[in-house]
């Protein structure tokens, strides 16, 4: 914990001191980015420039869940494609309808949801004919 500032000395002073002492002791030394260029200097001054480094950094989604589920589905649909087993396939599926049925019946903000559950059989006849067409 820090020290209290002592009374009759300027706060310019004592943080001075305070920075003076850290120099000594090498809390300044091979700090991350030293030498180098700010990032984004030469950009425009973004008041949301937080917010939006928050949202990449943590890969924070601002979709609405309709257009969310979308996204999830066609991001499902391509990962079933490289899945090494009819079962896993059925089961990603059903979890995925599971999802679908849901948002359909809560999302309340947002375009409307108008997918409907998947098909498993189709999905998979889908899945069966990628691996004939390429087989591993």
């Amino acid at each position: 914990m820090t020290q209290r500032k002592p009374p009759g000395m300027s706060w310019e002073s004592w943080i001075e001191a305070q920075i003076r002492v850290a120099q000594e002791q090498g809390a300044f030394d091979n700090l991350p980015g030293a030498g180098k260029p700010l990032p984004d200097h030469d950009q425009e001054y973004d008041p949301l420039w937080w917010v939006k480094h928050l949202v990449q950094r943590e890969q924070i989604s601002m979709l609405p869940p309709s257009l969310e589920l979308r996204r999830k589905v066609e991001t499902e649909l391509a990962t079933i494609e490289k899945l090494p087993d009819e079962a896993t396939v059925r089961r990603r599926v059903a979890a995925l309808n599971v999802e679908i049925a849901r948002v359909n019946a809560t999302a309340l903000e947002g375009p409307p949801t108008n997918l409907g559950t998947l098909d498993v059989d189709q999905v998979v006849a889908r899945w069966q004919q990628g691996r004939s067409t390429n087989p591993r």
